[in-house]
């Protein structure tokens, strides 16, 4: 059964999903679209060892942001870490004056708050966060270490993807390695920039026009070490979304409880948010 969500006070305020063990995916309206949202401990463990989480914020004019954040340093640092970057994000959008052109400065005064916040605590943990700013049908990336963002189109074509802030993800992005050396390469576990380090590196993309049929993807590591690329893409990029999102919670879950022959399979908590205009 879905453990129980904490609900928000207000839709302006939006939620915050943590420490949950969903059975199946939830669907969600937000902005000028629909979502569908996942999250869920590595198998064997109990709900509250998830040390993913994941928010959707709406905000004024129709704006607001999607986040996922993937908590780092063992449970319970990594868990509060994850939820405590969420919350400051989720402050500073409420925050945020409705005559403001955009939600970036938000975005970035919460990060750092975030990551001030974690290093008072004095855990040595941090967290990983993807989040989305999305004004009707234009899109921001913000990311900080490993947890990932997609944007496919109907016919399968990747539009964006963001780069893993690890020595894996750089060596994959200079080709020095492909998708499946990367996967089984001992490194790949190392992340180099998080929410909560002392040099964390704040990276914000370019704004992206969605098409209305492109397919938003923001997800921790946990679904990109279980599934290959070009699996998630043709998962996500057609199909009623609550379908495409079953099939990946479905697909990750099984091959990290049981394995499959030359696919991967690595134990982790899978948190992911798909999203679609209209």
């Amino acid at each position: 059964m879905t453990a129980p969500t904490t609900p928000a006070s207000s839709p302006r305020e939006g939620r915050l999903f943590a420490a949950l063990q969903m059975d199946r995916p939830e669907p969600f309206s937000f902005g000028g679209g629909r979502a569908a949202l996942f999250t869920a401990a590595a198998p064997g463990r109990a709900a509250d060892a998830n040390e993913d989480a994941l928010g959707v914020f709406p905000a004024s004019g129709g704006r607001g942001v999607l986040a996922v954040a993937d908590g780092l340093g063992g449970q319970p640092a990594g868990a509060s870490a994850s939820r405590r970057a969420l919350r400051a994000l989720q402050d500073a959008i409420q925050a945020a004056p409705p005559e403001a052109p955009s939600l970036r400065g938000a975005l970035l005064d919460g990060l750092e708050r975030a990551s001030q916040e974690i290093r008072a605590v004095g855990s040595g943990a941090a967290t990983t966060l993807v989040a989305a700013e999305l004004d009707g049908d234009l899109l921001r990336p913000v990311h900080v270490g490993d947890s990932a963002m997609l944007v496919v189109g109907q016919r399968g074509r990747v539009k964006l993807q963001t780069i893993a802030h690890s020595p894996v993800g750089y060596a994959v992005e200079a080709g020095l390695l492909d998708e499946r050396e990367a996967l089984h390469h001992a490194d790949r576990h190392i992340v180099s920039n998080a929410v909560g380090m002392a040099d964390m590196r704040i990276e914000v993309g370019a704004v992206l026009r969605l098409a209305p049929r492109d397919t938003l993807l923001l997800a921790s590591d946990g679904l990109f070490d279980n599934l290959l690329l070009d699996e998630i893409i043709e998962g996500v990029r057609r199909g009623p979304l609550l379908a495409c999102a079953e099939s990946l919670a479905r697909t990750a879950q099984q091959r990290m409880a049981h394995g499959e022959r030359g696919r991967p399979g690595k134990p982790d908590d899978v948190t992911f948010i798909l999203f679609r205009l209209g």
